[in-house]
């Protein structure tokens, strides 16, 4: 198994419910770090949703490993941001039996 190349700084990302003063909440997406990882395109595909057409693509992104609990560690429901580009990720596993690397498995959505 190779290194991986990890060229782009990505930053990390999780939700935060603010009240929004009329009684309610919003989410907001609070920045906790950044993470240089490999990115790779997996699959894509275009669908219809409300009269637009979306792209989605899968993707394979390998950060440094961390600790269960770290606040490094990525974890479903959160994102990894590249400028515009967001990376909604799905599920984080080892990509290797040390644990020195993690695979976040994540989708990016764009409107076409």
């Amino acid at each position: 198994m190779s290194l991986p190349n990890l060229s782009h700084a990505l930053v990390l990302e999780t939700p935060e419910r603010v009240p929004d003063g009329a009684g309610g909440f919003v989410e907001v997406w609070l920045a906790i770090g950044t993470l240089w990882a490999e990115v790779d395109a997996r699959t894509g595909r275009e669908t219809a949703s409300a009269g637009a057409f979306v792209s989605r693509t899968v993707f394979r992104i390998t950060v440094r490993g961390a600790p269960f609990g770290s606040p490094e560690r990525p974890a479903p429901r959160q994102r990894l941001r590249d400028g515009h580009r967001i990376f909604n990720i799905t599920a984080v596993t080892e990509r290797d039996p040390e644990g020195r690397y993690l695979v976040c498995h994540a989708e990016e959505e764009q409107v076409a």
